[in-house]
């Protein structure tokens, strides 16, 4: 899967915004970030697209690390209890989409 179609995908689920919200630092001006409700379930980087950093619950995030090629713990920006990386290069596209759909599940659920 290429950026484009990600961001295609991502922005067909529904009420999604896209920002680059660390434009103003350094290394930063490359984040893509989605936000449901105001809210992040996704982040990518835009020239670099190698990895996709998605929410996902603390109770699944074991089973996936162990059991999903290319499913790995997120740098140390993210909260690894609650976000997971994908080598968008290794998991499979359906995986993927079913991953990022379930982020944005998890934080559409959660806004009021």
């Amino acid at each position: 899967m290429n950026i484009e179609d990600f961001r295609e995908y991502c922005l067909s689920l529904g009420d999604v915004e896209e920002k680059l919200p660390f434009a103003k630092m350094p290394g930063g001006d490359t984040v893509l970030v989605f936000y449901v409700g105001g809210h992040t379930f996704c982040y990518c980087d835009i020239d670099c697209f190698e990895t996709v950093v998605v929410k996902c619950q603390p109770e699944r995030i074991p089973e996936l690390l162990e059991s999903t090629p290319g499913v790995c713990p997120p740098d140390s920006h993210f909260n690894a209890k609650h976000w997971i990386s994908l080598d968008v290069q290794v998991v499979e596209p359906k995986t993927l989409k079913a991953l990022v759909a379930n982020s944005y599940t998890l934080v559409r659920g959660k806004r009021k």
